[in-house]
């Protein structure tokens, strides 16, 4: 989500706002409400003897209960020639900082869901002309019916269906793109930028293998677990294979891949999170 030029489908704005804005004001808010943070990526987490341990960045992180929240990030296009030309001209995920150092020129978008449509449309304000390239033979495949119209509508915006990127070049920075139709055929045109936005693997490399994954990379959570489950009681929806520890988010297998259903994903784990530490120490125990 943070890299979204536009979320248009979060409760409360009506006109939208940036993955950036969202992220920041969401890390503002949990900072007033006491939360500390370790500001580096997850390299290990360690269950030994009821701990749970999460190793980031060289300091070591305790607590009796974890929530995974790592999201995803997007599939590389895996083109020759693209490669060594990201980060010039060649950028995955949205057009956030880059769009308005593209005034006038030729940009190209990969993706046909709502990502892919909200930077054809965040862009198409500052390029020339924004190709959106489109495997499936249909634009409502997979993008909601608004981006659709939307997309559809701007006339700056040309979409190329049942197309894909099969090539590239530029010297120290993107020139050129080669698209490939159905039949094979290809079309050599000139690019100043490309934007690839085409579906995310999720980012929970970093886990031991007994937290489930799916044969994807989720984590599998809830019902999806009870075969093996070490406990008597049953796995909390959200609680992966190793309990205590959950998952919420576009990690999880199964999840909607949408804000604000991640966010009430995030809500919702609060609660079993708080169930389990009841487990734990009963609240008539605890020490006011």
């Amino acid at each position: 989500a943070g890299t979204s030029s536009l979320i248009r489908n979060y409760l409360g704005f009506p006109r939208g706002l940036s993955g950036d804005d969202l992220t920041t004001r969401a890390l503002d808010q949990a900072w007033l409400v006491g939360a500390n943070f370790t500001m580096a990526a997850a390299e290990g987490l360690v269950v030994h003897d009821g701990r749970r341990v999460v190793h980031a960045g060289g300091a070591e992180v305790e607590a009796r209960a974890v929530v995974i929240a790592t999201g995803v990030t997007w599939r590389r296009l895996g083109v020759p020639g693209l490669e060594n030309l990201i980060g010039a001209g060649v950028f995955y995920g949205g057009p956030v900082s880059e769009a308005p150092t593209l005034a006038g020129k030729d940009v190209f978008v990969v993706g046909g869901g709502n990502s892919a449509g909200q930077a054809a449309l965040h862009l198409a304000r500052y390029a020339r002309q924004v190709t959106l390239v489109v495997r499936s033979s249909d634009l409502g495949a997979a993008m909601s019916q608004y981006l659709v119209r939307a997309v559809e509508a701007a006339p700056g915006i040309v979409v190329r269906t049942e197309t894909a990127v099969c090539g590239g070049r530029g010297d120290g920075r993107l020139e050129h793109l080669v698209l490939c139709d159905a039949a094979g055929g290809g079309q050599t045109l000139p690019a100043d930028a490309l934007f690839v936005l085409i579906g995310a693997r999720p980012l929970t490399g970093w886990l031991p293998p007994a937290i489930a994954r799916d044969r994807h990379g989720f984590l599998l959570t809830g019902e999806d677990v009870r075969e093996g489950w070490p406990l008597a009681r049953r796995p909390y929806a959200q609680e992966t294979s190793v309990p205590r520890v959950f998952a919420a988010g576009d990690a999880r297998h199964g999840s909607i891949k949408r804000v604000a259903a991640a966010v009430g994903e995030g809500a919702s784990v609060v609660q079993a999170v708080h169930q389990v530490l009841d487990e734990l120490e009963p609240p008539a125990e605890r020490v006011a």
